[in-house]
């Protein structure tokens, strides 16, 4: 007999909030993220604009030995983290620490860093910070987050590039199903780093002024940065100990393109049979959807593909549920995107309202769905997915619903 998993804890770090209210208050009304790059000097690039997580005040969460070790993803992960954690109530209720695990979701993880180090040592500076190079590793977050913690369950660290966290939602709720833990800590952590940025500039993959998805005037994503972190736990031992239940995860669906590095398969075969694989783990129909969190890059060929995809799993149905592209307000956040994202789903959840897509101005004939142009909808929402689709045809779909009684 399948196990059923709860949502008992969240965190986010990202431009638009750093904690879970700010998060939300500024996702509903549509708040844009995007702002000038101070991480590094941006001038050569397309355009010196991205989602940057700003008044985050470090010194207040760390000592001054944890700030010259931990790079901006470390810190990022390690905030959200300890949001979630307390919010599970994890921090009061004893637990077996041998039974809790964490696996994350890794983008450029802490090249910010290595990058700083070798400017120092290329431009003569004395004694550069050798502690800048601990982060190196995609695996340095979901380590330190297990040592803060005394985790000592199963412990991972995934990289599938732009589905990353996604991917590690999901491959924590099957070591629930295994019986390999109870409690798994699992999202994902990403920052802005200058190799990742020069390349989706030179690729011309970023839009100079806003993200716009699924607008015909779109150009490219805005890049982001941030940490969306969730504590996922087997319900009987959530009920257990009383912890709050926001949600259940319900299943996903995860598979590849096999089509091209880069670009996604322009029928959206890969997005349509992800969708179908989430529902059909899910145990869900098509008809029971509510709402979708799009993958939604704002990129002009995977809106299309998105949309073509979404067409085929729901028919007729597809062009009225709302779809949320909330990469609009808080950039694409890259290993962490998913993460991030399946915190929003949530939430949506909870409050029965669904974040927009800003931006949405001029409507593209090939991406004809609803949006949830520019203003929030209050609407119940039983249950929603989440897309991630990333380079390579790296794609994954998760299902969140409303968790009910033992029915």
């Amino acid at each position: 007999m399948r196990k059923r998993v709860a949502i008992t804890g969240l965190g986010v770090v990202c431009a638009i909030g750093n904690n879970i209210p700010e998060f939300w208050n500024s996702l509903i009304e549509g708040k844009d993220g995007t702002k000038e790059i101070s991480a590094f000097d941006a001038t050569p690039y397309r355009t010196r604009l991205a989602a940057e997580v700003s008044g985050l005040n470090p010194e207040s969460h760390f000592s001054n030995r944890e700030l010259r070790r931990f790079s901006r993803c470390d810190q990022f992960g390690l905030i959200a983290f300890r949001e979630a954690w307390r919010s599970a109530r994890l921090d009061q209720d004893p637990i077996d620490r041998e039974r809790v695990g964490v696996i994350l979701g890794a983008g450029s993880g802490g090249i910010h860093s290595v990058e700083k180090y070798f400017r120092d040592f290329y431009q003569g500076r004395e004694n550069p910070l050798p502690s800048l190079l601990i982060s190196y590793s995609l695996a340095t977050t979901t380590d330190l987050i297990a040592i803060e913690a005394g985790l000592k369950g199963p412990r991972s660290t995934t990289a599938t590039v732009c589905s990353s966290s996604s991917v590690s939602i999901g491959v924590a709720y099957d070591l629930i199903q295994m019986g390999l833990a109870d409690v798994m800590v699992t999202g994902g952590s990403d920052s802005l780093c200058e190799v990742s940025f020069s390349g989706f500039s030179s690729l011309k993959l970023i839009d100079p002024e806003s993200c716009k998805p699924f607008d015909q005037r779109r150009q490219g994503l805005i890049i982001g940065e941030g940490a969306g972190i969730l504590i996922l736990e087997e319900l009987n031992h959530a009920r257990g100990r009383g912890a709050p239940v926001l949600a259940e995860f319900l299943g996903y669906g995860i598979c590849a393109d096999a089509y091209h590095l880069t670009a996604p398969e322009p029928n959206g075969e890969g997005v349509e049979r992800v969708m179908r694989m989430a529902l059909s783990h899910a145990q869900v129909s098509p008809e029971e959807i509510d709402t979708i969190n799009a993958h939604g890059t704002a990129t002009p060929f995977n809106d299309i593909a998105e949309t073509r995809g979404i067409k085929r799993v729901f028919g007729k149905r597809a062009k009225g549920i709302p779809i949320s592209g909330i990469k609009s307000m808080i950039g694409h956040c890259l290993g962490s995107a998913g993460g991030i994202e399946a915190v929003a789903t949530v939430l949506t959840i909870q409050h029965g309202i669904i974040p927009p897509t800003i931006h949405y101005e001029v409507p593209d004939p090939l991406c004809d769905l609803y949006y949830t142009p520019n203003h929030s909808l209050k609407k119940e929402v039983r249950i929603g997915i989440s897309n991630s689709f990333a380079f390579g045809g790296n794609n994954c779909c998760l299902v969140f619903g409303k968790c009910h009684g033992n029915e």
